[in-house]
């Protein structure tokens, strides 16, 4: 509408919908997020905090405070930025969103619900109305990164990791990545790498280097190509090898 690519002769705002903003978290059922939470509410909520500390990373790193009391999960994801900040820490964490419509509701993958810059699988006439994401199991760490001109700036690269490991052996994985590529994604090359194995230096920079080669960024004013895959590949093997040390305390 800003660009005037579409001129509609109603606008709806959903934003009076109850439910819509509520946070619900416990062991059983993991974090339930309604599509208008604030980033600032997510940020400020102590089960995120304390469950999901790659989530409450890569929120309080989303612009300034004034930005984040005003933008919400589900505009973040809805707007299917490639750089978008949530969507690699809900990609790692498997997440799942609630769509509905006048044709009913459906639960998607959030790994199934980007399918370019600014497009997604909404229907038209469908709406977000819920996140969720499930408790983590013991002997997980997580961990999210990103580059950027400043540090709240919108992401050069961006990386998750969710990391389930047992006595050195990868029992679970999931990298996510932002930023470079036409939508985030699971960098599911590298996942194969590690899970069931014996987690080394060599597997670990196996790992890093397949996620750089899944990576398929673009130059643009921000950065080039090549720098990209670069920081993905140091992002990732940073993030499994602080990861690694968190599991084995």
């Amino acid at each position: 509408m800003m660009r005037r690519k579409i001129n509609p002769n109603f606008v709806i705002n959903i934003s009076k919908i109850k439910g819509l903003d509520s946070i619900k978290w416990s062991n059983d059922t993991g974090l339930k997020m309604g599509a208008l939470c604030t980033l600032r509410s997510l940020e400020k909520s102590k089960e995120v905090r304390e469950n999901y500390p790659l989530l409450f990373n890569a929120i309080r790193l989303i612009g300034s405070v004034q930005i984040r009391n005003m933008a919400t999960i589900g505009g973040n994801l809805c707007n299917a930025s490639p750089a978008a900040d949530t969507a690699p820490p809900l990609l790692a964490l498997d997440a799942r969103v609630k769509l509905a419509g006048k044709d009913g509701a459906r639960t998607v993958p959030l790994d199934g619900f980007f399918l370019g810059p600014g497009k997604t699988v909404l229907r038209q006439g469908e709406i977000l109305t819920e996140v969720d994401v499930k408790s983590l199991p013991s002997h997980t760490s997580t961990g999210f990164a990103k580059m950027g001109r400043t540090p709240t700036d919108i992401s050069k690269v961006s990386a998750a990791v969710v990391l389930t490991s047992r006595r050195n052996k990868c029992e679970d994985v999931r990298i996510a990545l932002g930023a470079v590529a036409a939508t985030p994604f699971r960098a599911k090359g590298a996942e194969k790498i590690l899970l069931g194995k014996e987690i080394s230096d060599d597997t670990l920079e196996a790992a890093s280097v397949v996620a750089a080669n899944e990576a398929k960024p673009i130059t643009d004013v921000r950065s080039t190509a090549r720098w990209r895959k670069g920081a993905i590949k140091y992002l990732v093997r940073t993030l499994l090898e602080s990861g690694l040390r968190e599991v084995s305390k």
